[in-house]
């Protein structure tokens, strides 16, 4: 059954990453992954990088589920998670929130107009990441020189929830991400596909990404591609401490507690809320 008149969303974004945020804590929600895939249409839809559906969760404030354009749900999301994190806040009145997500329960903190996010402790091990065969996840040799020869005959390989594939570079405006980027994607080495990044080195702890999101493309910002970067760049000792992630949408700092979780901060906006008109929805 469709509903009779339309679902209420919020549109929020993390330095340029955005999402379409739907709540189903009071109801149980009609939409399917052909719905999410029209919502997040930017000619068609309302636009967005991911959509964002919550729900009840007994040990949280709220279970956050997170799907790609294409209407499939991945299990983690940085910025979304940030940015959930401040409305649940706001929500109660507070400066913390916790967060249920397939990668498990995820802590927010609100200082000033940043958020902070516990995005817990990566997973460097090939099978979890995964990938195809073992391997060292630090520095993963794949041939690439059929794809972009100017790219380094490895990578390094993190999971936040997600899979990732750190690429290290002199310039990362020099590549075409947006052609490498489906092809890198894709590749075998990746079952369940991965998230692309070039890490251009720019100072002390301060690195320049750009990233190719699985299923999403080319995105202004990737709160879980800034931590697996400062993963890496710390464990091939190209870092130590805070580090400076510089994304397209602006600036994350990634810094890790004593017991190495990854603990992601930057600012967070709501751009507009509205109705979605039910004529928008799959038949």
């Amino acid at each position: 059954m469709r509903p009779l008149s339309g679902i209420p969303f919020r549109k929020m974004h993390g330095l340029g990453n955005d999402f379409v945020v739907i709540d189903a804590r009071a109801a149980t929600s009609p939409l399917g992954p052909a719905d999410f895939a029209r919502i997040a249409d930017r000619r068609f839809g309302i636009g967005c990088d991911q959509l964002i559906l919550l729900e009840p969760a007994g040990d949280a404030d709220a279970t956050m589920r997170i799907f790609n354009p294409d209407g499939g749900e991945v299990g983690a999301c940085g910025n979304a998670t940030r940015c959930i994190g401040a409305l649940l806040a706001a929500e109660k009145g507070g400066n913390r929130a916790t967060i249920r997500t397939r990668a498990g329960l995820l802590r927010a903190e609100i200082a000033s107009d940043l958020v902070a996010v516990d995005m817990g402790l990566p997973e460097l091990d090939w099978a979890k990441i995964p990938l195809a065969a073992p391997v060292d996840t630090a520095r993963v040799p794949l041939d690439v020189s059929t794809i972009d020869p100017a790219l380094p005959g490895w990578f390094s390989a993190v999971s936040m929830g997600n899979p990732h594939a750190i690429f290290f570079v002199k310039n990362a405006m020099a590549h075409d991400l947006d052609a490498i980027g489906p092809r890198l994607e894709t590749h075998p080495i990746f079952p369940e596909k991965a998230n692309i990044s070039l890490v251009e080195p720019v100072g002390p702890n301060h690195f320049r990404v750009r990233v190719w999101e699985r299923a999403a493309g080319a995105t202004l910002a990737c709160g879980t591609a800034a931590c697996a970067v400062a993963v890496a760049a710390a464990r091939l000792g190209m870092a130590a401490g805070d580090i400076r992630v510089s994304l397209p949408g602006g600036d994350l700092v990634i810094a890790r507690s004593p017991e190495g979780r990854v603990i992601m901060r930057g600012p967070v906006a709501t751009s507009f809320s509205g109705v979605i008109d039910p004529s928008l929805l799959a038949a």
